[in-house]
């Protein structure tokens, strides 16, 4: 039975648990409309505030789905908490926070209404403590004049105010989390980013000693994934990825977010294994709240999958991933992960397998998705397009294509938003570039603009959405040498971009191969190895896999 057979009986699984999960609730509320299905596990919170015990118990509960970036059960969650507590200001205090999701996107103009209006009903209903007050000054910094100031300043001035909390309240454990995460979402917007992580080892220092005395809270485990979710750092967040699934269950989210860790350390089979079941999970969400289309956690949880399958040689369940996208109409919400996920599955299938007939013919879809709205996503298909037609010596497709990116960036150029987009666009447009000037002969063209690629590349950070790259510019820049006849020079280039992305395998074979033709058989061998190894459960004898095969056995 192959993993989407699998999956597929998991999904049937869960939906059934879930349906009854779904009557024992409803069942319950009759008796009482606030209680819940005892076998929902959120992870363990505490948070003390000063409303009603009921209240409380309902505020702890949602402030953990908030914890997992379950924006819609915590917003009902906290809306509960106001019902059940008319008085309880800190209710609102959280229809804010729900409202607010620091790593995906800014919030949009409606949800910044939507909490400049919670925010005034907190300060109407009146906090009873000071502390309580702190918490509703600090959430107002990113909604105060957020018609007038821009998305990255009121995260900075959130942070400050975080901060504050915190330090005020050094027993306070929420505190310290909710600085952790407002630490994190500060260093996203920061360009360039800081290299050194400072901001993020701050908040991994805080998240650790929250750690020792809550060992089942979602936020601790989450959060430290998202503190190391960078090349040097990721190995220190591997115990987190494997405890984070554990501690919240029933968040989908919580199931995909270990796969961030796994994809930096190359460790395919557990990536695999995580977002199949939170695929499952998501479908089953959609489900049970009739969701007018695909929710946009399983397609973040799609992405991250077909990435996997690539790096794994497993081409045929690749394949069924994009059939799968491809049978995806509309989406629940229609946001940035499934703007990303539409873009990147298709292209991502294509160049990863070198098919670049494939990539130059690939187009927008779907044709009715709000394409407007994230250009960047959109780039990745002319990205795709570029290099299938610039690869496969269609020159004029190719420059059409280039002047597409061009386009795109300079109207993402100096855009406020969590994210430094525009940059991720024109290191596309280079390496785009660099691909054409080689279909054109001009070879001293293609090396400058993929070394700057790559270079710019190597300056910035991923964005949470993405496993990585669609193509390391660093890696293509190996691509390039080794076409032009330059292994050793490719080595390196493929040896730094293993060192990022480890058991990449266009990187691995890409590096076998330069060893190879550099005459240096002992290394070559050991990365033809460590291709085997990654292919272990292939589906599909590539080429490269059969050249690794016999390179390998002929001692």
């Amino acid at each position: 039975m192959t993993n989407r057979a699998i999956a597929n009986n998991l999904m049937t699984m869960i939906a059934a648990a879930s349906l009854i999960a779904a009557l024992s609730v409803a069942t319950a509320a009759q008796d009482h409309q606030h209680r819940h299905d005892e076998s929902e596990k959120i992870g363990k919170v505490s948070f003390s505030i000063s409303c009603s015990g009921e209240a409380q118990a309902e505020f702890n509960r949602a402030v953990a789905w908030l914890h997992s970036f379950e924006y819609d059960e915590a917003g009902k969650a906290f809306n509960r908490v106001a019902a059940i507590d008319p008085s309880c200001a800190m209710a609102h205090w959280g229809i804010a926070m729900s409202l607010y999701h620091p790593l995906w996107a800014p919030p949009t103009r409606a949800e910044l209404s939507k909490g400049a209006a919670a925010v005034q009903k907190a300060r109407e209903v009146g906090a009873k403590t000071a502390r309580e007050r702190e918490y509703i000054t600090a959430i107002e910094a990113l909604y105060s004049r957020w018609d007038t100031i821009d998305h990255a300043a009121r995260t900075l001035a959130y942070e400050r105010a975080m901060e504050q909390v915190y330090l005020r309240h050094p027993e306070d454990r929420e505190a310290g989390v909710f600085y952790a995460l407002a630490l994190n979402a500060a260093a996203m917007t920061t360009v360039p980013p800081d290299k050194t992580y400072a901001r993020q080892k701050k908040a991994a220092v805080i998240l650790n000693r929250v750690l020792r005395e809550q060992p089942e809270h979602p936020g601790v485990a989450h959060y430290l994934i998202h503190s190391y979710d960078y090349p040097k750092l990721a190995h220190l967040a591997l115990p987190a990825a494997r405890g984070y699934a554990r501690i919240a269950p029933a968040s989908a989210h919580a199931q995909h977010m270990p796969s961030h860790i796994f994809t930096r350390l190359g460790l395919w089979q557990e990536d695999i294994d995580t977002n199949l079941v939170s695929e499952a999970a998501a479908k089953s969400y959609a489900a049970r709240n009739n969701l007018g289309g695909a929710w946009d956690e399983q397609l973040h949880a799609m992405d991250y999958l077909e990435y996997a399958y690539l790096q794994s040689g497993r081409d045929r369940e690749a394949k069924q991933v994009l059939d799968e996208l491809r049978d995806i109409r509309k989406t629940d919400p229609e946001n940035f992960k499934c703007a990303y996920a539409f873009a990147a599955i298709p292209a991502r299938y294509a160049l990863e397998r070198r098919r670049w007939a494939e990539a130059a013919m690939l187009t927008v879809q779907p044709a009715d998705f709000p394409w407007q709205r994230y250009r960047w996503a959109e780039a990745i298909t002319y990205f795709a397009r570029a290099i299938g037609a610039a690869r496969g010596g269609k020159t004029e497709s190719a420059r059409a294509d280039v002047e597409r990116l061009v386009e795109i960036q300079k109207g993402l150029a100096g855009a406020t938003d969590n994210y430094d987009w525009a940059t991720q666009v024109e290191i596309q447009r280079r390496a785009a570039a660099a691909w054409l000037a080689r279909a054109n002969g001009d070879n001293i063209n293609a090396l400058r603009l993929m070394r700057s690629a790559a270079d710019l590349e190597d300056s910035t950070d991923k964005h949470p959405v993405t496993p990585g790259a669609v193509l390391p510019a660093r890696e293509l820049l190996g691509d390039l040498l080794l076409e032009m006849h330059r292994p050793a020079a490719a080595l390196r280039e493929y040896q730094a971009t293993l060192r990022e992305s480890p058991n990449r395998l266009n990187g691995l074979y890409g590096a076998a191969r330069a060893a190879e033709l550099a005459g240096r058989r002992t290394k070559a061998r050991a990365y033809y190895s460590k291709v085997l190894a990654c292919c272990s459960h292939a589906d599909n004898e590539r080429a490269e896999i059969k050249h690794a095969a016999m390179f390998v056995a002929n001692k």
